[in-house]
């Protein structure tokens, strides 16, 4: 039997595996959290739902990785509905990615398995 700290972290990625994003949202304080855990961190209740959330989001952070292969950011993106994750923001050079930049979530599917990226809001076809 699969233990419920590897159920969140499978369903999190098998679900971004196809196409779908969701966080968990705690029924008991009502807050949303990521990265998937089996209690919530903010009242430590068991009652969780997984919940799409809207996928706007706001560059809390941010820093540009400098490689010969190429420059990449790394940025600290906050979610409307109150959580942080790292990721990055993809479709525009690095050095243009800002604190205060409006994105939205986009699933990569890549070869070893999916990534949550942003993009810029405006970027986005609705």
């Amino acid at each position: 039997m699969m233990s419920k700290i590897q159920s969140a972290d499978q369903r999190y990625f098998e679900y971004l595996s196809q196409n779908v994003f969701e966080i968990p949202k705690c029924g008991e304080c009502g807050k949303f959290h990521f990265f998937p855990r089996v209690l919530c961190p903010f009242c430590g209740s068991e009652n969780l739902q997984w919940t799409a959330p809207t996928g706007f989001a706001t560059v809390y952070s941010t820093t540009t990785v400098r490689r010969q292969e190429g420059d990449y950011n790394v940025s600290l993106i906050e979610l409307e509905e109150g959580p942080r994750l790292m990721s990055r923001v993809e479709g525009i050079d690095p050095d243009e990615v800002r604190i205060g930049l409006k994105v939205r979530t986009h699933i990569l599917q890549r070869e070893d398995g999916p990534m949550l990226v942003f993009v810029k809001r405006e970027n986005i076809e609705h």
